[in-house]
């Protein structure tokens, strides 16, 4: 364990910002998962907006990488696509 104040401090914050990243990316791993088992395109159109967003947020802060939330996006845009 770290001996000096600024250390233990930062310790502090990363275990929290850890446990607040793996909230956040778990929640969203959770509703893309939700999202691809609905099969109306109607329901899907309504719930796909909040997914993105969700995912933008997770890039936005370093989370996820852009490219692969880029990936995510399009991956479901595409799903979006092929509902009839």
């Amino acid at each position: 364990m770290a001996n000096h104040t600024a250390t233990k401090k930062d310790s502090r914050q990363a275990k929290k910002r850890n446990e607040s990243n793996k909230y956040y990316g778990k929640t969203t791993r959770n509703a893309i998962r939700d999202i691809k088992v609905v099969t109306d395109k109607k329901k899907y159109e309504e719930s796909l907006p909040n997914v993105i967003s969700m995912i933008d947020k997770l890039a936005k802060r370093n989370i996820i990488h852009k490219n692969k939330a880029a990936h995510l996006k399009s991956t479901l845009a595409k799903r979006k696509a092929k509902l009839a």
